[in-house]
């Protein structure tokens, strides 16, 4: 059966793409980050994922106010990088899994989750600036992606529970698939940061540290924080932390971490990794 064996979460930073697309990974400024990635990128190039599960959110690329999703699957083959007003990404096309996708969105759907289906969809860098942040910039993605979608930019995002309920119910799709197959789930958005108001610039370390710690050793207790704390403690788009909590809900219980990174500054983002992994060995 195909099984998660890993959980990733990191910051999406539209600027780390720009960074990378333009060649300033080694600038001062920006070398700390892609230092925090190094041990990633090594892992990552040994554990050879074949599907990544990649939860993020759309940045009114494949969505705008006529239509918001509060979660959606991408069910086709591939997906093209999105223009964002600048030029698309110089980043390959993200393969996808249909089969796969189809079969976590109908158990997903059948154990009382909406999901909303697409089958043509561009992706933003909330979804490629990890993808080059834990592959660099090969001409090819190692593995094929599934993307999923949650919105946490119009009010009302879903909560941290639905989220993490959600990721037990993606785990329970995934290991209900025949064909054999190494999954990692990725949950992407945070950390603390506020993009407007009077509190633009909103950086929380003592949060960040708190979350980083707790998504190993409370996830459920983390579950339980209401949008106030995350508006109040994280700056208004802090709720993207809401999309790790679908990554942790997929793995077990107990977890070791194998890598946890934080850097600030990071444009004007608090920039926060980790990786964590199922301790279980499963046969």
């Amino acid at each position: 059966m195909a099984r998660i064996t890993s959980g990733v979460a990191m910051s999406h930073t539209p600027a780390i793409g720009a960074a990378i697309d333009l060649g300033k990974t080694q600038e001062e400024y920006w070398d700390p980050v892609f230092k925090g990635f190094e041990f990633s990128k090594a892992w990552i190039a040994t554990e050879k994922p074949d599907v990544i599960f990649l939860v993020y959110n759309d940045h009114a690329s494949a969505f705008s106010l006529s239509m918001i999703p509060t979660f959606a699957i991408g069910c086709s083959d591939s997906f093209e990088p999105a223009d964002e007003g600048w030029g698309a990404r110089p980043v390959p096309i993200v393969k996808g899994h249909s089969e796969f996708a189809w079969h976590i969105a109908q158990s997903v759907i059948q154990d009382d989750f909406d999901l909303t289906l697409i089958n043509e969809m561009t992706v933003d860098h909330g979804l490629t600036v990890p993808l080059s942040l834990m592959f660099g910039t090969p001409k090819e993605w190692p593995c094929r992606v599934i993307p999923f979608a949650v919105n946490v930019v119009v009010y009302p995002p879903p909560s941290g529970q639905r989220c993490f309920r959600l990721g037990k119910a993606i785990r329970r799709a995934v290991e209900a698939f025949d064909e054999d197959l190494n999954v990692q789930i990725w949950g992407t958005g945070g950390m603390s940061h506020q993009l407007q108001g009077q509190r633009a610039g909103l950086i929380n370390q003592k949060f960040d540290a708190d979350f980083l710690a707790r998504l190993q050793s409370d996830p459920k207790g983390l579950a339980k924080m209401p949008h106030l704390d995350y508006l109040q403690n994280a700056g208004s788009e802090g709720i993207e932390l809401v999309m790790w909590l679908v990554m942790r809900g997929a793995l077990d219980r107990d977890v070791e971490t194998l890598h946890s990174f934080y850097h600030v500054p990071a444009s004007n983002t608090a920039l926060g990794h980790i990786i964590l992994k199922n301790r279980a060995k499963r046969a």
